[in-house]
């Protein structure tokens, strides 16, 4: 346990465990039956088909077929599937047209419970910047914006270095480990509490905060999305002090003395401002952290691209790029049309719910050849769409680029080898896509 003072008599507990997916998968085993059952061939919102790495050809064949098509019937509703680079673009680019706002339903596929108070709905609804329209988006997202700029994306770059260099030597080779806990948690945590100002001791507490906030599925059993609120309280309670702690004194280059000290942010309300540590937490933390993960998994896949990375470092710029639009390590994003429109053809009624489907974009065969293979250098890698597109594009993603690059440059440099030598458990959701485990062994090359 991680127990922080509140005040000089008083002290809170904040609780560790179980992980997000330790909890679920325990309530799967006493309740799986009980879950809604997706019936119709290109329901997509199925964890089922990601956990078992298996939702390729669905896609493939949806591209082919219906790029735009409609699931009528699903555990989350009715919902349109948007699922090439063309499509995906379109909608993000008409954002009044097409909202991202949480009070039509926010960004993920998820609904609230039906069977819960307006009040308890209410307190639950958790705004933040990427799920709110113009204007209210503008304000907040220039407030969080300077911390990555070019200029402190520069500044950051030799701390960013010298600890992915620590990570990496601390590395035992020729034994095995779990790359995800060791490096990627590692690595993508201590990052976060950087940019937040966090107390190092416990920075894991984001990466818990993290996978409690960022799991859709948790929606379907009742007793631990309660348990969820209650967790996402706790950090709220966290945070809220160390606020407490800064208000007070000159502005520094952390997220939270930039919240202070914005018109935009300053006046949130507690809803909001949990939402919005949500949305810094999840995005700095799920993202480059499966995406790490996704590197030295693919690299082992395709050992051709495995020799080009060990034996010409120059691919590594592009190569990054190819990474996430490999790994994808956000499935989905969610649209609600705010009026009636045609789109390519489908006849979408104001209120209906368009996912997104980022996975499956950077799968388009009209846009990447031969997509589900990984090509380091290859030519248009960068036209990927795991950042989004339009005025929503991820404002963190060039720090996301510099980890990753940084993170292949240290291992190339100490001839560093990956290989996937046991468990390769990939996380049961249709939002957040990547590890949750792989254990691997390491050799030089």
């Amino acid at each position: 346990m991680a127990t922080q003072a509140t005040a000089p008599d008083e002290a809170f507990t904040y609780r560790t465990s179980p992980t997000a997916s330790e909890a679920f998968e325990g309530w799967l085993k006493d309740h799986g039956q009980d879950l809604p059952r997706h019936t119709e061939k290109w329901d997509v919102s199925r964890s089922d088909i990601y956990v078992e790495d298996r939702w390729q050809p669905i896609f493939a064949e949806m591209r082919a077929q219906a790029p735009v098509n409609k699931v009528h019937e699903s555990p989350y509703g009715s919902f349109w599937n948007v699922s090439t680079v063309k499509t995906i673009q379109h909608v993000e680019s008409l954002p009044e047209l097409f909202s991202s706002s949480w009070d039509r339903g926010g960004i993920t596929i998820g609904d609230p419970p039906t069977d819960v108070t307006p009040e308890q709905i209410e307190e639950r609804r958790l705004p933040m910047f990427i799920a709110m329209d113009r204007p209210d988006h503008t304000g907040q997202r220039r407030t969080v914006a300077p911390a990555f700029t070019p200029g402190e994306i520069a500044h950051m770059e030799a701390e960013v270095r010298a600890r992915t260099a620590a990570t990496l030597d601390s590395l035992p080779f020729g034994e095995q480990f779990d790359w995800v806990d060791k490096v990627s948690i590692e690595l993508t945590t201590g990052m976060l509490a950087i940019l937040f100002g966090f107390p190092w001791a416990d920075r894991r507490l984001l990466t818990y905060w993290s996978d409690w906030a960022g799991d859709v599925e948790i929606g379907f059993a009742r007793e631990l999305n309660d348990t969820r609120f209650d967790i996402l309280r706790e950090m709220a309670h966290y945070f809220t002090r160390l606020w407490g702690e800064r208000a007070n004194g000159p502005q520094t280059r952390d997220l939270i003395s930039m919240m202070i000290h914005s018109d935009a942010m300053n006046q949130m309300s507690p809803q909001e401002f949990m939402g919005n540590l949500i949305l810094l937490i999840v995005g700095g933390n799920d993202t480059t952290r499966n995406t790490m993960s996704g590197i030295v998994h693919a690299l082992d896949q395709f050992p051709d691209q495995r020799d080009l990375f060990e034996k010409d470092p120059s691919v590594i710029p592009n190569g990054v790029q190819e990474c996430i639009r490999y790994v994808t390590p956000l499935a989905h994003m969610r649209r609600t049309a705010t009026a009636d429109a045609d789109l390519f053809g489908n006849a979408v009624k104001a209120g209906d719910k368009l996912i997104l489907w980022y996975i499956s974009g950077n799968r388009d065969e009209t846009v990447f050849e031969n997509p589900n293979k990984l090509i380091l250098d290859r030519e248009n890698a960068r036209r990927h769409v795991a950042f989004g597109y339009g005025i929503h594009r991820c404002v963190g993603a060039r720090l996301a680029e510099l980890q990753l690059k940084i993170l292949m440059e240290e291992m190339h440099k100490r001839r560093m080898r990956v290989h996937v030598t046991g468990k390769a458990e990939r996380v049961r959701a249709n939002f957040v896509h990547g590890f949750r485990k792989l254990e691997t062994t390491i050799e030089k090359f």
